[in-house]
């Protein structure tokens, strides 16, 4: 990108890791396909789902065959499963999203390390969401060669219209990559912006820790209303299952003026994720949901 020698100094100084081996790019989903490209057409890609929609989609476009390996039903990270299914010939690159979208539940560092120790292949580490919650890999970065770790301005610094994201990886790793990236692929102004929320990131870290408080309250609102399973989340969002089908209960929240996400699909069965948003919001969507749990509940005569 064009004269982006500062934001790499300042995103060296952020998370603690040499300018060599920091890329900066249009939203970390950019760095997915070049990283693809030279690493792993014509190999397998191993994704644990539920995935961001984009790792399969980007893995097919570059030539490589996806191979979902599930995660336990807790949606925990299966560790073994993983790497019995890395130790398959052609595995090239394994993607892993912690905190997880759409499950927000992060994948301790421990787990991580269990599965580059016993691999080759390139390991993709999203870090979308972890200004919210769970451990980096950033301390790996050093002892494995093979990790690449993601990040992006547009969660926790509300920067997602400018699209700015960054790569951190071993130096040999970024040269692969300047092959395949656009050479002009950041513009002036999303680098300045992003520089001035790295100065004033003691301000934007501050609202997380707020959004954080409004999680656990929002959590502990959702796990008292009878049916509803409540999923540990370290993201900004909170992933829940309801007794009502997705489909339905989403409906019946937009008449009442709240949109969240549907998130139901296979192994989503009745999955819904909130964002956490201000007080009073938490709290006007929980009253909603009780209401149109309540009224279906009254409609099919359950108890």
């Amino acid at each position: 990108a064009p004269r982006s020698h500062d934001l790499v100094a300042m995103l060296a100084d952020y998370p603690g890791v040499s300018p060599a081996g920091i890329r900066v790019g249009t939203g970390s989903d950019e760095f997915i396909l070049p990283l693809l490209l030279p690493f792993a057409s014509g190999g397998r890609v191993i994704i644990p789902p539920p995935p961001f929609s984009m790792y399969k989609v980007h893995s097919l476009i570059a030539g490589a065959v996806p191979v979902e390996v599930p995660r336990r039903n807790d949606f925990t990270l299966d560790v073994s499963r993983l790497n019995k299914a890395a130790a398959q010939p052609d595995t090239r690159l394994i993607f892993i999203c912690s905190p997880n979208n759409p499950t927000g539940n992060a994948t301790p560092v421990e787990d991580i390390r269990r599965v580059l120790g016993e691999t080759a292949a390139l390991m993709v580490v999203d870090e979308a969401y972890i200004e919210f919650g769970g451990e980096s890999c950033i301390p790996l970065l050093a002892e494995y060669p093979n990790l690449v770790i993601l990040r992006t301005f547009s969660k926790a610094f509300g920067m997602a219209g400018l699209r700015v994201g960054y790569l951190l990886s071993r130096s040999a790793v970024v040269q692969q990559l300047l092959r395949v990236k656009q050479p002009y692929n950041l513009n002036v102004f999303s680098q300045l912006a992003a520089r001035v929320v790295l100065y004033y990131r003691a301000e934007f870290l501050a609202a997380v820790k707020k959004i954080i408080q409004g999680r656990q309250i929002l959590s502990a609102g959702l796990s008292n209303i009878p049916g509803v399973e409540v999923f540990p989340s370290a993201a900004n969002f909170i992933f829940f299952r309801t007794p009502v089908p997705a489909s339905i209960l989403h409906q019946d929240l937009l008449k009442e003026g709240v949109l969240i996400r549907d998130v139901s699909g296979p192994g989503l069965e009745r999955s819904l994720r909130v964002t956490v948003g201000q007080r009073e919001e938490n709290e006007i969507f929980l009253t909603k949901l009780k209401l149109v749990l309540t009224g279906r509940e009254g409609q099919t005569g359950q108890k």
